[in-house]
């Protein structure tokens, strides 16, 4: 298929993600927007934080940060309840408004009121916009996950944390303009968070024109509705064999679980070893992300760029500005090349590998060199900052959304997920208020903790996690039975080498086995499935077992 015919029947699905994605833009804004205006002489003279200790300003800062992560913690936790009772769509829509109202609220602080006052309408504004942040952070991987076809469905998913890189970009820059072009003054702090406003509203006219997931209409009895959806996304008819032949593999997968409550599905998480291990799983690589240390720098970058010897607010915001930019590139180029083509696990060893090196590299450097004097190994240093964002947008921070997204089993993935997004973001709050405490305590220690940390998770990702391209979600649990350990090294690079003789049994074998089905050949395509579907795609040459089914559409 030609890529111009490529982007033809994909193109609904290529919209939908795109639109989802948008909520990661203004979630990635926050991010990058509150480390720049916290930097800016204009925000400390307005909120008095010249006139603080050393340690009451990094208190400060890290409260600055931290509120918006303790909203987007609670936001989470309640999207479940949310979407599993109305629905995707429609809660994705309310957590853009709650969102917008955040974010004006922010923009309006200071207004005809004290110091005092101010702050605490700031605290309150991040909470609530941190509040639909959250939402949204814990429903778009899901949603996307669930209604894309599977050979694109990485590429999808992953566009989220490159619409999350766009908006640290966006706003790294707007802060810079502001704080070159403006007078000192509120003016200065302020129009950033104006600006913010504008990808939410974009975010909840793209989501309004956007359909159902098709699996939560088949759990809740819609079976039309999304056979339609389906169809919407892989570009054919809501008749095709293969949309009818996904329908009843998701109705299968349903069997028995119909409408489970969100407490019901937190306890069904724990029905069989290998449901509550793809529960945990999302929770896990969620948890490893934050410790990568990548929202240490995204904060605090400025603060970080100044340690290595660019000491000037601007210095540091056009710095920052470039980090920005390098990680847009970086993970644009992961999820058009690699994230399909590589694979989910190659991604995250080559990703923790890299980010690991040069985070201790920076370590070192502070250790050696305390002092913020330009040196030639400055320059190093500075380009090892670049080069960890390289390494975070090729492994983890694009793909554990991705990894997130598959591994939840379809009858718990609410919950599972929304799970996955708490833990995500209460380590975001733990980290961004912790950086400035141990950057000011520890200082050098910080990037060799996070150094190690990335590659301990490097080991884990080599020796424990299956690669997951190439299958449909419905597939994906036979990758977690017995054998786990065996296929994860098995799909690992040289981990063959570890297990002699021994060779995890095929997916396509233990799904006919299940099935009372004999298996044609290694590959995968079995004699009766081919008879059942005309028109099916490959899987691709990723070297894992092709699953045998209708991959244009039943791998949604």
């Amino acid at each position: 298929m030609s890529l111009a015919e490529h982007i033809r029947v994909y193109r609904n699905a290529y919209f939908l993600a795109l639109s989802a994605a948008m909520g990661s833009i203004f979630y990635g804004w926050d991010i990058g927007l509150i480390g720049g205006v916290i930097s800016m002489g204009s925000f400390k003279a307005d909120f008095g934080v010249n006139e603080m200790t050393d340690a009451q300003r990094a208190d400060f800062n890290g409260n600055i940060v931290s509120v918006l992560q303790g909203g987007s913690f609670f936001g989470a936790l309640s999207t479940g309840y949310f979407s599993s009772t109305f629905g995707r769509q429609p809660t994705l829509v309310a957590s853009g408004i709650v969102y917008i109202v955040g974010s004006v609220i922010q923009s309006i602080v200071g207004l005809g009121s004290s110091r005092a006052t101010a702050l605490s309408v700031l605290y309150f504004g991040r909470f609530v916009g941190g509040f639909g942040v959250g939402m949204v952070s814990a429903l778009v991987p899901s949603y996307v996950s669930e209604s894309v076809p599977r050979n694109i469905r990485g590429r999808c998913t992953g566009m989220i944390q490159l619409a999350n890189n766009t908006g640290i970009m966006l706003s790294y820059w707007i802060n810079y303009s502001c704080n070159r072009n403006l007078p000192a003054g509120s003016s200065q702090w302020r129009i950033p968070f104006i600006m913010q406003v504008i990808p939410g509203v974009l975010f909840v006219i793209g989501m309004v024109f956007q359909p159902e997931s098709p699996r939560w209409l088949v759990e809740h009895g819609k079976r039309e509705r999304a056979a339609a959806s389906l169809a919407r996304a892989a570009g054919t008819t809501p008749d095709d064999p293969a949309v009818q032949f996904t329908l009843s593999e998701i109705e299968a997968d349903f069997a028995g679980k119909e409408r489970a409550t969100l407490w019901q599905q937190f306890r069904m998480m724990g029905e069989s070893r290998h449901t509550a291990l793809r529960s945990f799983i999302p929770s896990l690589v969620m948890f490893f992300q934050q410790w990568t240390g990548t929202n240490a720098i995204n904060y605090f970058s400025p603060q970080i760029f100044a340690g290595l010897g660019l000491s000037s607010t601007s210095a540091g915001l056009f710095a920052t500005g470039i980090y920005g930019v390098v990680k847009v590139v970086s993970v644009g180029a992961v999820i058009a090349f690699a994230v399909e083509g590589l694979g989910r696990k190659l991604c995250l060893i080559i990703g923790g590998l890299l980010q690991g090196f040069m985070m201790l590299w920076i370590g070192g450097f502070s250790a050696v060199h305390p002092s913020s004097d330009i040196v030639p190994a400055s320059y190093v240093s500075i380009v090892a900052v670049y080069l960890y964002a390289v390494g975070y947008c090729i492994g983890w921070g694009p793909v554990p959304w991705v990894i997130a997204g598959e591994v939840a089993p379809n009858h718990v993935r609410t919950a599972a997920l929304s799970v996955a997004i708490g833990v995500n973001w209460l380590f975001s709050f733990t980290i961004s208020k912790i950086t400035p405490i141990m950057l000011d305590e520890i200082k050098y220690g910080t990037f060799l903790l996070f150094g190690f940390c990335c590659l301990i998770m490097s080991v884990w990702a080599y020796a424990l996690l299956p690669e997951t391209t190439g299958y449909a979600l419905e597939d994906v649990h036979w990758l977690f039975e017995d054998e786990m350990v065996t296929r994860a090294l098995q799909d690992a690079p040289g981990g063959r080498v570890f297990l002699g003789g021994k060779r995890a049994t095929p997916v396509a074998e233990l799904r006919a086995a299940a099935a009372g089905e004999e298996v044609e050949s290694e590959d995968g395509l079995g004699k009766d499935l081919d008879a059942k579907v005309d028109h099916v795609e490959t899987a691709g040459d990723t070297g894992a077992p092709r699953p045998h089914a209708p991959l244009r559409v039943s791998a949604i």
